[in-house]
């Protein structure tokens, strides 16, 4: 992939797209078929300054995220961060269907959601996890877009910052219950996600695999699930009420015990066969789990 060329502006990525100047210079909205550029021009790879939220549908091709791609058959929504890597392939933009909102960082400044907008896990997912909606659910977005558009497009007074602020903090509150919707209805997928985690542990937690390897971290466990972190955590979350790390934590709380009761090895020995660089870390990790530390809780089999 060619070097990505750097948009560091909204009115940079209109004069790119070929489309008018935008009404306010930190925030846009504009649909797909207001987009003119030959798609020689749009297969470039970029990164932009600001956060990008799409939603589309009717087109066919591939859109590569980092390292990674969506599948575009269908519609879907997807979320891009400041300073991601972005390119498109294959792709038709006269076939394409929907909108595109950007926000520059600093149009949030001085507002809640300036803080807790990078907590929203979806401008971090890999690209196999974009938002699926249903039609009630495209039709909420939909107007809240549209809502958004009209006070770009009004003239400014003292209330239109405030009414642009509350529009996305609802969109982005949506869209992270409609998140959350997704992996409670794709149960199969979520269900084998789940049963590929478990393998995985089982596979690692054998023989001397710790020993070779140390513990798993999130991101380990996610490259080899091929996901991200954050969709790895979140899923857990909804299904078992635990993050990643607290999962691995209680798997290794669950083969200490075993060891401390059913072999002779000790504290420091079980802590090396469990990736530990020091028995220390066992130790506090055991007494916080379970209130007891690993010999007072052997001693309660003997």
């Amino acid at each position: 992939m060619k070097a990505p060329e750097k948009v560091t502006s909204i009115a940079k990525m209109h004069h790119y797209l070929k489309l008018k100047k935008p009404s306010n210079p930190l925030i846009s909205v504009f649909d797909f078929n207001e987009i003119s550029v030959p798609p020689e021009t749009f297969l470039r790879a970029i990164t932009t300054d600001f956060y990008v939220i799409v939603i589309k549908s009717d087109c066919a091709g591939k859109f590569r995220y980092g390292q990674q791609y969506y599948d575009f058959d269908g519609g879907i929504m997807y979320f891009i961060a400041p300073h991601q890597v972005v390119q498109f392939e294959d792709i038709l933009l006269s076939d394409v269907k929907g909108n595109v909102l950007v926000i520059h960082p600093d149009f949030l400044q001085g507002y809640p959601i300036a803080s807790v907008i990078k907590d929203y896990g979806y401008f971090s997912y890999s690209a196999n996890e974009a938002l699926h909606l249903s039609e009630n659910e495209e039709n909420s977005v939909t107007d809240i877009m549209a809502n958004i558009r009209r006070e770009t497009e009004n003239n400014m007074d003292v209330f239109t910052q405030d009414l642009l602020i509350s529009n996305i903090d609802l969109l982005l509150k949506y869209c992270d219950r409609f998140y959350n919707r997704q992996f409670l209805t794709r149960k199969k997928v979520n269900s084998d996600l789940l049963t590929q985690l478990e393998k995985l542990l089982d596979d690692q937690f054998k023989n001397d695999n710790l020993i070779i390897n140390g513990i798993p971290s999130v991101q380990f466990i996610a490259n080899e699930l091929h996901i991200s972190p954050n969709y790895l955590s979140d899923m857990l979350r909804v299904h078992t009420g635990q993050t990643t790390q607290q999962h691995v934590q209680n798997r290794l709380i669950e083969k200490a015990k075993e060891l401390l009761s059913t072999t002779s090895m000790s504290v420091s020995e079980i802590a090396f066969h469990l990736g530990f660089e020091h028995s220390q870390s066992l130790h506090r990790l055991f007494k916080n789990k379970t209130s007891l530390s690993p010999l007072e809780f052997r001693q309660t089999f003997n």
